[in-house]
């Protein structure tokens, strides 16, 4: 599967917290292979294939830590630890939203790693925009019907996963916009979750090589959200209306772009391929009788070769720290 390579390197960051606010105490530039302009992107490409595979695993404790915060870029390190005695940061587990597309877009591109995290302690929510409810080829298929199906699917691979809840919006799949309306109601479930992390699709990537066309509703979904995050769920006169219903504002300390274009971060999931695989074949109506298995797994392999020593199987992010 042929992909354009970046023309620079890329930098990624091995940080080990320590502190209550997560400040790396060391932190070694890795210099890594040129990566990928589109880096798993064309993990998309299952929308023409079909889906995915496989069982659970235990978390490996020789691994390394992942959890949010334990990769940051270089110059957020200096401003972690210049602010480590006065920032307001929580420690311990953290909240995290995944805000996404359509039910199976999580568990393509960062199934291992919410799997991971659950594991070490933090609390997962997923937010799915749209139910899905156009992808079907089956001329006897109503939205409805998809829609009903799709939600129970995904409720199923949150639950392999261990996420604690699962929100669905129900906008029409296939007609998301990154509009103000769009923006407040990601605002009002922001503020309701109050999550320390939100992980959320790369609005920039609209194709990969010659081969996808990246689906409207993943960068849709991905530009409604990092809008809400920033500035909209953090300042107080956006959306007065949402102070009504007694929704304070709150301020969302990470980000993690999923299938990013420039991915900076890369997380060990080597340990949780059967999982992510797992909560992949909870799709039944997306899957059929496909094996996706070593497609993912050729993905996560790829993504890995282009990260060294992050472990056999990874994947990678766009991370932003907020001050």
């Amino acid at each position: 599967m042929s992909r354009t390579l970046c023309s620079k390197e890329t930098i990624l960051h091995a940080c080990v917290p320590v502190s209550a606010v997560d400040v790396p105490v060391a932190c070694q530039p890795v210099r890594l292979a040129q990566s990928s302009g589109c880096e798993r992107h064309d993990a998309r490409l299952y929308r023409d294939k079909g889906k995915d595979t496989m069982g659970t695993s235990e978390t490996d404790p020789d691994a390394a830590p992942s959890e949010p915060s334990a990769a940051i870029d270089a110059e957020a390190v200096q401003v972690a630890r210049d602010a480590a005695d006065t920032s307001d940061e929580p420690s311990g587990p953290k909240k995290i939203a995944v805000v996404v597309a359509h039910p199976d877009d999580a568990e393509f591109i960062c199934a291992g790693t919410i799997a991971r995290w659950v594991d070490e302690g933090h609390e997962v929510v997923y937010v799915l925009l749209t139910s899905g409810d156009k992808g079907s080829a089956d001329p006897e298929m109503t939205p409805q019907k998809l829609a009903a199906t799709r939600e129970a699917e995904q409720r199923e691979a949150a639950r392999i996963l261990g996420a604690r809840d699962v929100i669905f919006m129900r906008y029409p799949d296939g007609e998301l916009e990154p509009n103000l309306e769009l923006r407040r109601e990601i605002v009002r479930i922001i503020r309701r979750l109050k999550p320390d992390v939100v992980v959320c699709q790369d609005p920039t990537v609209r194709w990969v090589d010659t081969q996808y066309i990246n689906h409207p509703d993943h960068r849709a979904a991905g530009e409604a959200t990092l809008a809400a995050v920033f500035p909209a769920a953090r300042d107080r006169m956006n959306f007065p209306e949402l102070l009504a219903e007694g929704l304070e504002p709150h301020k969302v300390r990470e980000i993690y772009l999923a299938g990013a274009l420039t991915p900076d971060v890369a997380i060990d999931v080597t340990a949780y391929m059967e999982r992510k695989l797992e909560s992949l074949r909870a799709h039944v109506s997306q899957i059929g009788d496909w094996d996706p298995e070593p497609m993912v797994r050729e993905w996560a392999k790829e993504t890995a070769e282009r990260h060294p020593g992050s472990g056999d199987y990874v994947e990678s992010f766009k991370y932003f720290k907020l001050d």
